[in-house]
């Protein structure tokens, strides 16, 4: 796992091959992997690889729980700015 930055918190969520994005954090295994990159494969796939050197290949069904960093501070506005 990396380091996080600081003001944000981690927030699981499930994610799949559409959804997934580098700096997520995964637990495969009972093992932390964190993203770092990805690649499109054919028949909608996608390869993950990780900080430490692993991949990963989702299929378009596989789902995975991830906690992802985010600032709460930035969260985003459904109906514009406030009055």
């Amino acid at each position: 796992m990396t380091a996080h930055a600081p003001g944000t918190v981690a927030v699981p969520l499930e994610v799949d091959v559409y959804s997934v994005r580098r700096g997520d954090e995964v637990m495969i295994g009972a093992q932390p992997f964190t993203v770092q990159d990805m690649f499109a494969l054919a028949n909608g796939r996608r390869r993950l690889e990780f900080t430490g050197g692993e991949a990963f290949t989702m299929n378009r069904t596989t789902v995975l729980w991830i906690t992802r960093r985010v600032s709460p501070a930035r969260r985003r506005r459904a109906y514009g700015p406030p009055p």
